[in-house]
């Protein structure tokens, strides 16, 4: 699988540089994005922008970098897909599910307002339990 990585402090981009993700990529780009996860990637943001096709294959390894990704109160964004990968992703239904941004830099936005909500919402929570 060909790919490229620009890590910053609060997200990682991961950059595809394949045109089909499909059975023969979907494997490897699932246990890519579970390796940077367990390495300390909170928020993943995967540009698609090369990406003309994917396959159910495709969309499983989606699916699992958003469950890994969001468990964690982290955030997993699609960016820049193809018109026949939105087709797909809406025949699905997962556009409820996956969050996607139409350009790297509008994910890169959203990840900092979800890190901003999240310091937020955690220092209310402290208040309110004295812990001020």
């Amino acid at each position: 699988m060909k790919y490229a990585v620009d890590k910053q402090e609060k997200y990682t981009i991961v950059k595809l540089n394949e045109e089909k993700l499909d059975a023969s990529v979907a494997p490897e780009l699932k246990s890519e994005l579970i390796t940077m996860h367990a390495e300390g990637a909170q928020n993943m943001i995967l540009d698609m922008s090369n990406v003309k096709y994917t396959d159910s294959s495709g969309l499983s390894a989606l699916l699992v970098g958003n469950r890994v990704y969001r468990e964690d109160g982290g955030l997993f964004v699609l960016s820049a897909l193809n018109d026949h990968v939105v087709k797909l992703v809406k025949i699905s239904q997962l556009d409820s599910v996956l969050t996607i941004y139409p350009t790297p830099q509008e994910a890169v936005d959203a990840v900092f307002l979800n890190q901003l909500e999240n310091d937020l919402n955690s220092e209310a929570s402290e208040s309110e339990n004295g812990k001020d």
